[in-house]
């Protein structure tokens, strides 16, 4: 009975309901906006130019693989090691999004030969919290741009306002439960409950957590630092994508934009790639702003291309790495075992 407390197929379930509803959402915004808009902003994109709109988020990736490298106490796996597993695991984040198996295992199990589960797994926890430190600060340079150098209109800026408080009282809770070693009594009541077998490692979790936390400040201002430039680099991607389309905005107007879509993001993290919600925002807030909700859905579409890009290209990294991981284990395997039977 306890075991029914928790059901990752519930779960599921709820994602798949919350993904047709974003697949009726953006159905539903081409029709009220009209198709016209939209591919007259996409015909102004040239198929040289949508390459080009891909290459800024290797740069992206670089950034916040160095703020994943941060996130460990000490010099973890070799930098390209890192910005491979986070590649396959944030292209696996989207592939899985409605799964029981998610992207944030798999960058550990990639690097299992460089670094231990024992540091692999809190730096994954560490390295999520801080992005999201640094998403609330972007959402707070995005929205300190549109209320002082921007005419917005007063929804959008009221709209990220509410977004920002809602990510700061996440943020915070997210980092209080760390630090006060709530994992491991959640851990030890799911055991009580018969939920989870016995074991210490959520203990362990949370030794590792309040340890970082507590001593290692420096690598944590790094890694919300790296995190934060990974953000800014986002709104450049987004000020490239409006120039090729066409669209008469400037770098501070593309920074409120970006930051007001990675607020929507946080918000509506249970929502499989945030599918729906993220173009309707961006439609509305394009016409709050004067663009045209047409370019709104026009420039998401642009960026949903570049993502179904970059998830091909995870994928392929990850069936490179795992393929490597897996070769490599058996000879481990049997490089063990000869050498114990040598010792006897």
């Amino acid at each position: 009975m306890a075991r029914k407390l928790y059901s990752p197929h519930g779960m599921r379930w709820v994602k798949a309901v919350l993904l047709v509803l974003g697949i009726v959402a953006i159905v539903f915004s081409v029709h009220h906006i009209g198709p016209a808009p939209i591919l007259e902003a996409l015909a102004r994109l040239t198929w040289w130019q949508l390459a080009l709109v891909c290459l800024p988020y290797a740069a992206i990736m670089a950034v916040d693989t160095l703020g994943w490298r941060f996130a460990f106490p000490r010099d973890p796996a070799p930098f390209h090691r890192l910005y491979g597993a986070r590649l396959a695991g944030e292209a696996l984040n989207l592939v899985t999004a409605f799964g029981s198996v998610g992207g944030e295992a798999v960058k550990a199990w990639l690097i299992r030969r460089d670094v231990a589960y024992e540091e692999s797994v809190p730096s994954v926890v560490i390295a999520k919290t801080t992005i999201t430190i640094a998403q609330a600060l972007f959402l707070l340079i995005g929205v300190a741009l549109a209320w002082s150098l921007l005419a917005t209109d007063s929804r959008v800026i009221g709209a990220m306002r509410w977004l920002l408080v809602v990510e700061v009282a996440a943020v915070a809770g997210f980092v209080g439960v760390q630090v006060m070693g709530i994992v491991g009594r959640a851990g030890r009541l799911l055991e009580w409950f018969g939920v989870v077998p016995r074991s210490d490692s959520a203990q362990r979790l949370d030794a590792s957590l309040r340890d970082y936390y507590r001593r290692d400040w420096r690598r944590l201002s790094w890694s919300t630092g790296f995190h934060l430039a990974g953000w800014l680099l986002g709104a450049v991607e987004a000020f490239v994508i409006l120039v090729f389309l066409g669209i008469p905005a400037d770098l501070v107007t593309a920074t409120v934009i970006e930051a007001l879509g990675a607020g929507v993001r946080f918000a509506t993290f249970l929502v499989p790639a945030s599918l729906g919600a993220f173009e309707s925002a961006n439609a509305a807030a394009f016409e709050a702003m004067g663009l045209g909700a047409g370019a709104g859905l026009a420039f998401s579409f642009v960026r949903r291309a570049r993502q179904l890009a970059w998830i091909a290209i995870g994928m392929l990294v990850l069936a490179a790495m795992g393929w490597r991981a897996k070769r490599a284990d058996p000879q481990a395997t049997v490089s063990s075992g000869t050498s114990s039977s040598t010792s006897t």
